[in-house]
């Protein structure tokens, strides 16, 4: 059975209503990155902060999976899948995606201001008596994830990039430890930096919920058994 990991990006939740971060319309077209998305900014003003990711969490429960993360999660049926996230939603995991890695940290949890290896679900204290922040990566935090992710890179038999610009790192390099000659397939509508992969390509212009399940179904005709 061949294994897909599947990369996915903001614009894998898009069509779910969840706003991207770097649209014209997307959420830093209305807040600054260094008034809500950084250590400082939790420092000085912990209450914006804190008011910030409470209305994400909130518009996450609202939300609900759309036809593209279901068919990412229904390639399971056929193929092992792994998948790297850079969103902090949970509508993979809701979707029915089995093995999910989150890149820049989840909506679902909180963690200790004093470790941040230290995670605690939303209604819990912090194992270690700190204070609890958002389980977000900052902007200029170290991305704890990203040596797992890798290496889950390195394991594909076919890569999936899905809703992303490939503009953010260092999880955009992900696609630079695919193993030579590993097709990736790239599905977004949009102009997605394609300039650092150096396997046999495939550019599907589409929104996620549109050119995934085409995906999917060309994946199965191709590679299934």
């Amino acid at each position: 059975m061949k294994k897909i990991v599947v990369f996915t990006g903001a614009g894998v939740s898009a069509d779910s209503g969840l706003a991207t971060f770097r649209d014209s319309d997307g959420l830093w077209a209305s807040y600054r990155i260094e008034d809500v998305c950084t250590p400082e900014a939790l420092a000085h003003n912990r209450a914006t902060v804190i008011g910030f990711y409470n209305m994400r969490r909130r518009e996450m429960l609202a939300a609900q999976p759309n036809a593209g993360h279901e068919a990412i999660a229904g390639l399971e049926r056929d193929f092992e899948v792994e998948v790297l996230t850079q969103n902090v939603d949970d509508l993979h995991e809701r979707a029915g995606s089995s093995k999910v890695t989150h890149l820049h940290g989840e909506l679902t949890c909180l963690r200790s201001s004093r470790n941040p290896d230290l995670v605690a679900p939303l209604d819990a204290p912090a194992p270690d008596g700190a204070l609890l922040r958002p389980h977000i990566v900052f902007f200029g935090e170290a991305v704890p994830m990203f040596e797992r992710a890798a290496q889950i890179a390195r394991t594909a038999d076919i890569m999936v990039v899905v809703g992303t610009s490939l503009a953010v790192y260092p999880a955009a390099s992900l696609v630079r430890y695919v193993r030579p000659g590993i097709p990736i397939y790239v599905v977004d509508p949009g102009n997605p930096d394609t300039a650092g992969i150096r396997n046999p390509l495939t550019l599907i212009r589409k929104r996620a919920a549109e050119g995934m399940p085409e995906l999917a179904a060309l994946l199965r005709e191709r590679y299934k058994g």
